[in-house]
């Protein structure tokens, strides 16, 4: 058993450190996309928070032997990265437009069209999330179901506004660096894993806390300028009709966000799961916690873990072939109420 395990390991590594990068050209520049597995496959769309990547971003959960099974079984996956937050990427022109929530969202078509892929599966997290589900609500057709974590979805307050301001002034002038990396740290993770004058830094957050040194402060600004200056979902939320599933760690910053979203989408299509003792980026802090409710929502589209024997799935991922019934919540084994979920500390 404990031979299979390992092996199944080694694979995921071998698998999400050997995809193919493509330089994708947009209506608003040009993004870096990794690509792992079969493109035969279902397409899954993941866009990582702000100063992050899919290294950074969704490694912890690709990393996790059953989710990785799960998702690499039954998907190709194409990670887009911002503009300028791949690794080694040099400082965007100060004379190139800061793009818009709408540009954001129009160059994930752009993307769609370049791979030529039709209706996708998408994964994001917290502004990631929020460019997918503005996707989502501008090509319609073009997306089969949403997972989303520690999602935004209203224009921001006063406070995260001028929060935001203070931040960009600080990335304007001294990149990723001190009270910058910190704040950053602070959205992204709960204060169990961040430590104390106790407890140590833990090994997730140290490895951030590495990546974000390597980023260029001027392209993570336009990013979150970006998202700063986004507009509120909630009217359009009102008229998907995808499958949404919601993950949201009980301590982060966008819990609010997260609990309004879901009273805003369509209750037969909705369900939210809160983690508890986790911050925003539960992909990372607290992926095993997402493992039976993704299982769940993707039954309702005919996908399921494989068995030892590796089969390639060919679904089309129809939402026309599924029967009613497994559209509701509790066909992905959550209620509407949300569900408290724990990772043991102990283990």
């Amino acid at each position: 058993m404990g031979d299979s395990s390992g092996s199944v390991s080694i694979d995921v590594e071998r698998i999400f450190f050997g995809g193919k990068e493509h330089r994708v050209r947009t209506r608003h520049g040009t993004l870096s996309v990794s690509v792992y597995g079969d493109e035969d496959k279902p397409a899954l769309i993941t866009y990582p928070d702000v100063a992050l990547n899919h290294m950074s971003c969704f490694q912890g959960l690709f990393f996790c032997p059953e989710a990785a099974s799960l998702l690499l079984h039954n998907f190709c996956v194409y990670h887009i990265t911002p503009q300028g937050h791949e690794l080694g990427a040099a400082p965007i022109s100060s004379d190139v437009p800061v793009p818009s929530v709408d540009d954001l969202a129009d160059q994930v078509a752009d993307v769609l069209d370049f791979f030529s892929l039709g209706a996708v599966m998408c994964l994001g997290v917290t502004a990631g999330a929020y460019v997918l589900t503005l996707f989502a609500t501008k090509y319609r057709e073009r997306v089969l179901g949403l997972m989303l974590v520690s999602p935004l979805c209203k224009a921001p307050s006063w406070s995260e506004w001028l929060y935001n301001k203070v931040l960009l002034n600080l990335l304007y002038y001294y990149g990723t660096r001190g009270l910058v990396k910190e704040s950053l740290l602070q959205r992204y993770f709960s204060m169990e894993v961040r430590g104390n004058g106790q407890d140590p830094e833990s090994e997730i957050v140290q490895a951030c806390r590495s990546l974000l040194d390597e980023r260029q402060g001027a392209n993570v600004w336009r990013f979150l300028q970006a998202i700063n200056r986004r507009h509120d979902l909630t009217e359009s939320l009102m008229k998907l009709q995808c499958r949404t599933l919601i993950f949201v760690g009980e301590n982060s910053q966008f819990h609010a966000d997260a609990v309004h979203m879901t009273t805003k989408l369509d209750r037969r299509y909705c369900a939210l799961v809160e983690v508890q003792a986790c911050g925003s980026l539960v992909t990372e802090e607290q992926p095993h916690a997402m493992l039976i409710p993704m299982e769940y929502f993707l039954m309702g589209y005919g996908l399921y873990r494989p068995p030892q024997q590796e089969t390639s799935p060919r679904s089309t991922l129809s939402l026309f072939c599924i029967s009613p019934e497994l559209l509701s919540p509790e066909s992905m084994g959550v209620k509407l109420k949300p569900i408290k979920t724990r990772i043991s500390l102990n283990v």
